[in-house]
């Protein structure tokens, strides 16, 4: 009997592994073993002046921490960032690359690498990942539309020291799952003994690396609610109170929607000063009409606001450029829209940032006025890309606008009587696969 006991208690010592990873339908597009690799792209490709990065992509496995260790190793560009594609995976691995990015002291973005060499749609078959994994700099371009952080993903992320998720990015959370393997057969009181500990180690774990890596009790809170089969999209404010994302404006990148109508836009999360809430704003800039370009702002507005508010951008390369006027408020959002001249797209091109003004009036004559200027990097290559797309489509009517994929944005039925719907911008993003 004693050696009876003994076996068992040795059974119930292996320990178990953790993992925090979506369901097979949701690791599509996914490799299961983690890549990472140096790319390339076009020049302020990852931001102004920025053209290489790593990449870290796929599922991840359980010999993943010594590879990541060994790459890092030879890459002395501490600078260089970091973009994270994951849906999740081994959980004590995480928190190995999570410490290894935060020695560090890594800049870590949520960012979708699409290796140019792969064939079209194709970024994690064989002759794909070969490319990926040779020697030297893969030539690629960056984008953060549906790029996703997934889970144990998240380990990582909150590792480095500088942290960015874009307003189309995804950074998601749930509870880890526990596989354990036992040997013979212990009786089930024993199996449910030894799995109520190793949860609680495991639970015990996590809250001690999110404290270690300086990151709210918040997010470990949250994640305790958050049943395994679920996921949980961190929103904006989470991101700011949690300590992941502080930046008071986090952008997209001007990205290009093509279409019978198409456009260029960018989204913008903007914290407002009062609090830690933020609202969404989106421009989009259309194909141009007789000279003149048909110019569209967005955004969400305070339900108890109801002083009218007055909205003016001008070209930081010119500021006696400029465009606005007061917007129409339509429910939730207040929008914007006009055209504007050859001179002031000249401008807005040559410009490095766009200058945002919003005057609300106050009594006594006084008034509230919120500044911030939009990055414009990017813009002139897009820009290119829509008169492309403006030649080769047909005129379509101005009644209905192309439905939009992003999550954080996707249109509604609301008709906008200039030309179309308003973005429903309180929507989270996705946090499934991007195909």
């Amino acid at each position: 009997m004693l050696v009876r006991v003994l076996l068992l208690l040795c059974c119930l010592s292996i320990p178990g592994t953790l993992r925090a990873e979506e369901a097979p339908a949701e690791k599509t597009g996914f490799v299961s073993r983690l890549t990472i690799y140096l790319a390339r792209g076009a020049p302020d490709a990852c931001g102004p002046g920025c053209d290489r990065w790593i990449a870290i992509e796929g599922q991840i496995d359980q010999d993943a921490a010594s590879r990541i260790r060994r790459f890092l190793a030879g890459v002395k560009d501490t600078q260089r960032p970091i973009y994270l594609h994951s849906p999740g995976g081994n959980v004590e691995q995480s928190y190995v690359i999570g410490r290894l990015l935060r020695g560090r002291k890594a800049i870590a973005r949520v960012g979708r690498t699409i290796a140019t060499a792969c064939a079209a749609g194709t970024q994690v078959d064989a002759a794909c990942l070969k490319i990926k994994n040779t020697t030297g700099e893969v030539e690629s371009e960056l984008t953060t539309y549906h790029a996703m952080c997934n889970s144990a993903c998240g380990y990582l992320f909150i590792g480095a020291t500088s942290r960015e998720v874009a307003p189309d990015a995804a950074l998601a959370v749930h509870n880890s799952r526990l596989i354990l393997t036992f040997r013979g057969n212990p009786p089930p009181e024993m199996v449910a003994e030894a799995r109520r500990r190793r949860i609680a180690s495991a639970d015990r774990d996590r809250a001690a690396f999110i404290a270690s890596m300086g990151i709210s009790r918040e997010l470990d809170a949250l994640i305790r609610t958050v049943k395994f089969e679920s996921l949980h999209v961190l929103t904006r404010p989470e991101l700011y109170r949690f300590g992941i994302d502080t930046r008071p404006l986090a952008e997209t990148t001007w990205r290009l929607e093509k279409g019978t109508r198409p456009f260029i836009s960018k989204v913008a999360a903007v914290k407002k000063d009062s609090d830690a809430s933020f609202r969404t704003m989106e421009w989009r800039l259309y194909c141009e009409n007789k000279k003149r370009v048909p110019l569209m702002v967005a955004s969400e507005i305070d339900a108890a606001a109801t002083a009218k508010k007055t909205i003016l951008m001008a070209a930081s390369a010119d500021l006696s450029k400029e465009a606005g006027g007061p917007p129409v408020r339509l429910g939730k959002y207040e929008v914007w829209s006009g055209a504007v001249d050859p001179d002031m797209v000249k401008a807005v091109l040559a410009s490095h940032s766009l200058q945002v003004r919003e005057t609300t009036p106050e009594p006594e004559g006084k008034a509230d006025i919120t500044s911030f200027n939009i990055d414009m990097t990017g813009l002139t290559s897009v820009w290119t890309q829509l008169g492309t797309s403006c030649t080769s489509a047909a005129a379509g009517p101005a009644k209905s606008w192309p439905a939009n994929a992003l999550r954080p944005t996707p249109w509604t039925d609301t008709p906008w009587t200039a030309s179309g719907a308003l973005p429903n911008v309180s929507a989270t993003p996705a946090a499934t696969a991007a195909p």
